[in-house]
C-alpha cells in the first residue's frame, strides 16, 4: 500500500470515518502541522439527516478553513476507504468548496 505524504505546497486531507461520524484534517506533514479540520460533531444542522449529508456539510467546511489558510490544493488520502458513500460526498464538497485534488 502505498503511502501519502503531503508537503506545504499541496498538503494530505486525510479523512477518518467512523460508524456514527466522520472527521477531515489537512496536514503538513512535513512540519507535521494540522492546518485545517472539521468533524461532523461540529454541524448542527436540521435539514441534513443522513451521514452523506453531514459528510457534504463537514466537506464545505473543511474547504472553507483551509482556503482561510491559503491552501488551494491537497493531496486526498481517503485512508482504507472507498471512495463511495460519505466520503465521496465530502470529497465532492470539498471541490466545489475550491480544493482541487
Amino acid at each position: 500500500m502505498k503511502r501519502i505524504i503531503g508537503d506545504k505546497k499541496r498538503p494530505r486531507m486525510s479523512v477518518y470515518r467512523s460508524n456514527k461520524h466522520i472527521y477531515v484534517q489537512v496536514i503538513d506533514d512535513v512540519q507535521s502541522k494540522t492546518l485545517a479540520s472539521a468533524n461532523s460533531l461540529q454541524i448542527k444542522s436540521k435539514k441534513a439527516e443522513s451521514g452523506s449529508d453531514i459528510a457534504f456539510l463537514v466537506g464545505e467546511k473543511v474547504a472553507i478553513d483551509a482556503k482561510k489558510k491559503g491552501v488551494k490544493q491537497v493531496k486526498f488520502d481517503r485512508s482504507k476507504y472507498k471512495y463511495h458513500g460519505r466520503v465521496k460526498q465530502l470529497a465532492e464538497a470539498a471541490r466545489k468548496g475550491g480544493l482541487d485534488f
